[in-house]
């Protein structure tokens, strides 16, 4: 059986550095079949790039005079979900919302930069009771929006929706997060 080799480049027989030749060319084609070999995985990792990650759901309840009401909600808990909130939304469904939570409950301030749609926001304490209430912030507003006292959490939906459904100060909400006292 002739060589590979001397079938593919016949005027190579004859080189007297053919093994070390040979050797090169091999280590050229194993590089390059394991470089195609990782294009796939390569593709879904690091090199590609990033598909958004659809935010985890969740649900808040209160009661009201109106009766239970309840949001589902996207959360925000660290750094980077907490500086987006709802920036750049075009639209909030109906009882949707965002609860952010932070690190220690203490006065907070918030603002409307980049935000395209009116809120309500309802600041809470680590209990999940609502302390402090502030309807219709103004979209793209750099106004500070306090929490007029400490506050744990934050929650924020559709500018109206606090008056429509009878929230009000010293309501108890429900959320996993909160730490509500036992009586």
């Amino acid at each position: 059986m002739p060589h590979t080799m001397s079938m593919l480049m016949p005027h190579l027989t004859t080189s007297p550095n053919l093994p070390r030749l040979q050797l090169v060319l091999s280590s050229v084609a194993f590089l390059m079949i394991s470089l195609f070999a990782m294009l796939p995985a390569a593709s879904s990792g690091a090199w590609a790039q990033e598909k958004p990650v659809k935010a985890a759901l969740d649900k808040i309840q209160v009661e009201t005079s109106a009766g239970q009401v309840e949001w589902t909600l996207e959360l925000a808990s660290n750094n980077a979900s907490r500086s987006r909130g709802l920036m750049f939304r075009e639209q909030l469904a109906p009882l949707n919302g965002m609860l952010f939570r932070f690190v220690n409950e203490e006065p907070v301030a918030m603002w409307m930069k980049n935000t395209l749609i009116p809120l309500d926001m309802v600041f809470l304490n680590s209990a999940g009771k609502i302390t402090h209430i502030h309807q219709g912030a103004v979209p793209h507003s750099l106004e500070n929006i306090s929490s007029n006292g400490p506050a744990k959490y934050v929650l924020e939906v559709n500018a109206g929706e606090v008056e429509s459904y009878g929230l009000e100060v010293g309501q108890q909400m429900r959320h996993p997060w909160f730490k509500i006292p036992k009586s």
